[in-house]
């Protein structure tokens, strides 16, 4: 199949978005397919530097969220550039700019469009206008006109897929988890791993927990950090490992100063998505308070690097980290304190390999990039199926006048 990924976010962009997108690009390469992004320019790529089957259109920072864009031009160029390429399917990323681009394109090609919805907007309305402006109500009114007369939806969980159905969205909607290439951090990174611990001041025995996410209000960072100096009573060895950059990372390392606990507590900044494994693998353990996440994509990622996690509880986390041996959820900050004492006080006490052997594959790129084909393909046969009914309709009025 020839498919066009149409996309505000990629690479170099640091998000869970582009890298889903990038696992499915190359997954679906690897089966044979060619998978062409559509996406925007960015101040990070030089102008001059060629990304075979990336094509970028003009663009400018979104507003209230400047480290995202949207495109500003290229409605036309696209759909040119799109007919040369003979697209088989659009597949919407975004329901912003290029979004609506992607779906000219596939209303002038007659080609079917399929869409991911990968945010949850209703955890972020208080980037406009500190949530003044923009209301749940307008979030269920611009998703329904925006998936209206698509194919398809791809839902990351079965919550997104209740919250599309609570906005009144009535095309199919399938549940497919984002996959990880699982050889990614699988590998053994013990060099990089003894380097960055040295580095970083740890010794072989410092005890470890790591967070990596955007740095916002919604990652609930602060509340790890509110429990921090307790655990550091119960483990005085303990440190705390930030990674990652965002709006917040300030205010972040006032509380941490503010707490006195900025000898324990270290902020790395953001680390490219290609190097991130040996980050995972230096910890002991991964905690996040976040109650936004749509799939926790870092969360899959430290358990294919084999670390352990405590998450806050949510549909989605509770069915990932069902067996100690994986991870657990917590409901308040008490229990997330409890279960990160336990892990760390006992670490070979959870050591079972098979419950995450029969994660792996449920998380993997392969199984992920052949859910998406299956997709595609009920997508084409039912755009189809519908076209020759509209024909037949068409062709008995033409007989009846």
């Amino acid at each position: 199949m020839n498919i066009g990924l149409f996309t505000d976010t990629y690479f170099p962009q640091v998000s869970g978005v582009a890298t889903s997108i990038r696992t499915l690009k190359d997954d679906l390469e690897r089966k044979g397919h060619h998978v062409y992004i559509f996406t925007t320019t960015d101040p990070g790529v030089d102008k001059e530097e060629v990304e075979p089957n990336v094509f970028r259109f003009g663009s400018v920072p979104f507003v209230s969220f400047t480290d995202r864009r949207v495109a500003v031009r290229g409605l036309f160029h696209a759909l040119e550039v799109a007919k040369e390429l003979d697209l088989d399917i659009v597949h919407t990323q975004t329901e912003f700019s290029m979004g609506w681009i992607g779906k000219f394109v596939a209303k002038n090609l007659k080609i079917p469009c399929v869409h991911t919805y990968h945010t949850m907007y209703e955890d972020y309305l208080h980037y406009v206008l500190n949530g003044h402006l923009l209301k749940p109500y307008h979030v269920k009114q611009f998703v329904r006109a925006f998936v209206n007369h698509m194919d398809g939806v791809v839902a990351p969980s079965q919550r997104v897929t209740e919250s599309l159905r609570r906005y009144g969205v009535k095309i199919p909607i399938r549940v497919i988890p984002t996959g990880i290439d699982i050889t990614a951090y699988d590998q053994d990174y013990s060099e990089q791993v003894v380097q960055l611990r040295q580095q970083l001041g740890y010794t072989e025995q410092t005890p470890v927990i790591m967070t990596l996410s955007r740095l916002a209000s919604e990652k609930r960072i602060d509340q790890v950090l509110s429990v921090f100096p307790d655990l550091q009573k119960q483990l005085p060895n303990l440190r705390f490992l930030i990674v990652g950059d965002g709006p917040e990372r300030t205010e972040l390392e006032e509380q941490v100063v503010d707490l006195g606990i900025d000898a324990a507590v270290t902020f790395i900044g953001e680390v490219k998505h290609e190097q991130i494994a040996p980050y995972y693998q230096l910890a002991n353990l991964f905690v996040s308070s976040s109650d936004t996440e749509s799939q926790g994509l870092t969360y899959i990622e430290a358990m294919a690097a084999g670390l352990k996690c405590v998450v806050r509880s949510g549909e989605y986390t509770d069915s990932v980290f069902d067996d100690p041996d994986i991870g657990t959820t917590f409901r308040d900050l008490p229990e997330m304190e409890a279960q990160i004492e336990n892990y760390i006080r006992h670490p070979h006490a959870f050591a079972d390999p098979q419950p995450r052997k029969d994660k792996l594959y449920e998380i993997s790129a392969d199984h992920f990039g052949d859910s998406i084909l299956a997709f595609y393909h009920d997508a084409v046969d039912s755009y189809n199926l519908t076209n020759i009914n509209r024909l037949s309709l068409t062709g008995r009025s033409e007989e009846h006048l």
